[in-house]
């Protein structure tokens, strides 16, 4: 039988034996410190990549930097992959590395280009791989994923378990190792030919070579297709067992044994990791609320909305039912929010008030008017079909505050628990509103809310560090 070509993108696994039973469960969690590094990464692998096509359109080179630095990004990515949802073939936490780490159950090499087609970088990494991108798709889910889309998804590789045929048939290994306590060889041997697959793909994609994929799934752990071989267990002078990986030449490769205290490590960089999400979404947050506070108020202190234009052929334009619920206690209500104001301003006399909705519906019924129901894109209104009200809305009793006037006109209202809505009617009752309309607050707590958060993100912050560094200190 022919060998096939060989191909310049060289991605290989070695299945380990003893893999836990349920440790793959629990990987997205254990994995995420990767998932973070791999974010940003990626996002250095797309913008070199582009950085790298203007290089070879002008030159038919790709600088070595770059196609290193890219490379390692996805040596990296596969093998979290290989450790998580891409293949589950390793127990082994994956190193911290770009670099090629050859003792690690699964590689991935690149050929570097000495001359690329000046032509073909135009086209190749969307018109003719186009093909590939289907089948690529199909393997990940999604539809589609492979050069740019592949790098916001890291190749499909270890980003949680995909929606395609690799996750599925990863998820079945899985499920396999819980029942049986082993990985089905042949099960192994496809997942890693559909890796290859999508390997290839991302690597032309990606402009690092000009060959294109084939069409053809070449299985098994390493690029000569050969199936994999149970690992036996082989003595070692101290009396531990050892377990290695037979070639069919007669080799035989010794697995190191784990070192101890990795477990320690891993968690370190897990809680490391995930106090560095909580810190960053804090000190994002804080931070926003206190550039807000400092920067948005008006002359008076109100930190006011944008001003829409309200306009409606009706004899009324009523906001949707605002819930004010403090537990009871208005002291919490006049803390967080303070005064509420409502300022308008129109050609002719209009009325705004604000009353319980149970007061306002019963003034309304049977009355045409417009509710509003969004504002995404300008007011957006839900109209209720009537006759004209009973009589104009400043003789009504029940508004808990209101003004009326042309030109410019402020409400002010402390908020009480309760259902409340606003209401703008001409002052007269007639058919016919227009106005425009901003709503703010005092929300003089809101400094405060913000320092708070940017004083939880810095503890937090700083135990992610401390968390980080004794897990490198402990791995040196």
């Amino acid at each position: 039988m022919s060998t096939p070509p060989t191909s310049p993108v060289r991605i290989e696994g070695r299945l380990e034996p003893d893999l836990s039973r349920w440790l793959w469960v629990v990987k997205w969690l254990l994995a995420i410190p990767h998932y973070i590094l791999l974010a940003f990464l990626w996002i250095a692998f797309f913008v070199l990549s582009i950085v790298a096509f203007f290089a070879i359109l002008f030159t038919g080179r790709y600088p070595r930097g770059i196609f290193d630095f890219n490379l390692g990004v996805l040596r990296w990515t596969w093998r979290v992959g290989f450790y998580s949802y891409a293949a589950l073939g390793t127990d082994r936490y994956p190193p911290f590395s770009l670099g090629p780490e050859p003792d690690y159950p699964a590689t991935l090499e690149i050929e570097y280009p000495e001359k690329l087609s000046r032509g073909l970088v135009l086209v190749k990494w969307w018109l003719l791989a186009i093909p590939h991108y289907v089948v690529v798709g199909f393997l990940l889910g999604g539809g589609g994923a492979a050069a740019g889309e592949a790098a916001d998804r890291s190749g499909g590789w270890g980003w949680g378990v995909s929606t395609g045929l690799i996750g599925v048939l990863v998820l079945f290994a899985g499920i396999a190792l819980v029942f049986r306590n082993r990985y089905p060889l042949g099960l192994f041997d496809f997942v890693l030919g559909l890796d290859r697959w999508v390997a290839r793909v991302v690597a032309y994609a990606g402009l690092m070579t000009d060959v294109y994929p084939p069409f053809r799934l070449d299985q098994g752990g390493d690029e000569s297709g050969t199936p994999s071989i149970p690992e036996a267990p082989v003595p070692t002078p101290a009396g531990e067992t050892a377990f290695a990986a037979t070639s069919p030449a007669g080799d035989t490769a010794v697995a190191a044994a784990p070192s101890g205290g990795r477990g320690g490590r891993i968690a370190l960089y897990v809680l490391g990791s995930i106090a560095a999400l909580f810190a960053l979404a804090f000190l994002a947050g804080g931070g926003v609320l206190t550039v807000v506070d400092r920067t948005q108020r008006d002359d008076d202190g109100f930190l006011m909305s944008p001003t829409e234009d309200f306009s409606r052929a009706t004899y009324a334009i009523v906001s949707d039912s605002a819930d004010v619920d403090f537990g009871g206690s208005d002291r919490a209500a006049e803390a967080f929010l303070g005064t509420v104001r409502i300022r308008s301003e129109s050609d002719d006399p209009v009325f705004v008030g604000i009353g319980r909705d149970s007061d306002v519906d019963s003034y309304l019924e049977g009355v045409a008017h417009s509710v509003v129901t969004g504002l995404d894109r300008g007011p957006e209104y839900r109209d209720r079909p009537g006759g004209q009200p009973s009589g104009p809305p400043g003789e009504q009793t029940f508004w808990v505050a209101s003004t009326s006037g042309s030109g410019e006109q402020t409400l002010e209202w402390d908020p009480e628990e309760g259902s409340w809505s606003a209401v703008v009617m001409n002052e007269d009752g007639s058919r016919g509103v227009a106005a425009e309309l901003s709503i703010g607050a005092e929300l003089d707590s809101l400094i405060w809310i913000g320092i708070g958060m940017l004083a939880a993100g810095a503890l937090l912050a700083a135990g992610a560090a401390l968390a980080i560094t004794a897990a490198a200190r402990r791995g040196r």
